[in-house]
């Protein structure tokens, strides 16, 4: 019925279809076109670092604290969470399609820093780290040595000196992650007999490497307030950070009575 109105009235149905045309083409120039539509919802993460404890202990001590408060902040989807037993903590939190990432990073950051008083000194110190983070991988690059020369822990090395920072400079990078990270380190292996018969815990040693593998300002020689006819100033330069197990052997852990050092 309403194809034969317009079969009838040629005039009317090409006025109609003009009209239709005109306003496509005003409602082109002002509508917003977009190259790939954001259809993946914008994801937030928390991370942190809790070295020593195993999966059922941040969950406890750490995601519990964060979620109490992160869980119910504007425009927020849902969340996830994983722990695991190397001390990390990863919570995602996703938020409506079309939300201001940059709002619901401050919001969610928030929320963190009043969950922070509860959490414990050693994550803390570390830090939590609030960032915009998708959850889908751009992109994957192997690194490898042709002739078989570096080890993984070069390659680990430079990947995080020369290759890091250039890649988060590009459009559209939220971060970068390393699979099987490898970065230079002193471990110090502790031997529970002797730690038992010098009365001592492995938090001492802990503390004893935090107070004495440190770097530290020294000053400087001849500085303000100086007596009249100073001529001279000179830096101190004194050992900074620990480099070779030698060092570390050198660290007195605890004196006793008698001034004699227990050392590394």
């Amino acid at each position: 019925m309403f194809a034969r109105f317009f079969i009838d009235r040629p005039i009317f149905a090409a006025v109609l279809s003009i009209l239709v045309t005109l306003g496509g083409i005003v409602g082109l120039a002002r509508l917003p076109v977009a190259l790939y539509p954001e259809i993946t919802p914008p994801t937030i993460e928390v991370s942190t670092l809790y070295p020593g404890a195993h999966s059922r202990t941040i969950a406890d001590t750490v995601a519990a604290p964060i979620e109490e408060q992160v869980n119910g902040v504007e425009n927020m989807l849902y969340m996830s969470s994983t722990s695991t037993n190397d001390g990390g903590y990863t919570l995602t939190v996703t938020f409506k399609p079309g939300s201001d990432l940059n709002i619901a990073q401050v919001l969610v950051q928030n929320r963190v820093n009043i969950a922070t008083p509860k959490l414990p000194a050693e994550v803390k110190r570390r830090g939590v780290l609030v960032k915009k983070k998708s959850p889908s991988t751009l992109m994957i690059i192997n690194l490898s040595s042709p002739e078989d020369n570096l080890g993984d822990l070069y390659l680990s090395n430079y990947a995080t000196i020369q290759l890091r920072d250039e890649l988060s400079r590009l459009e559209g990078v939220g971060d970068i992650v390393f699979l099987g990270q490898r970065d230079y380190s002193m471990r110090v292996w502790l031997n529970p007999e002797k730690l038992a018969v010098r009365n001592l815990k492995p938090a001492d040693v802990t503390h004893a490497i935090e107070q004495q593998n440190a770097q530290v300002a020294a000053g400087q020689i001849g500085q303000p307030p100086a007596p009249n006819g100073q001529a001279f100033q000179l830096t101190i330069n004194t050992l900074g950070r620990l480099s070779d197990p030698e060092q570390f052997a050198e660290i007195a852990i605890k004196t006793d009575t008698e001034g004699r050092a227990v050392r590394m």
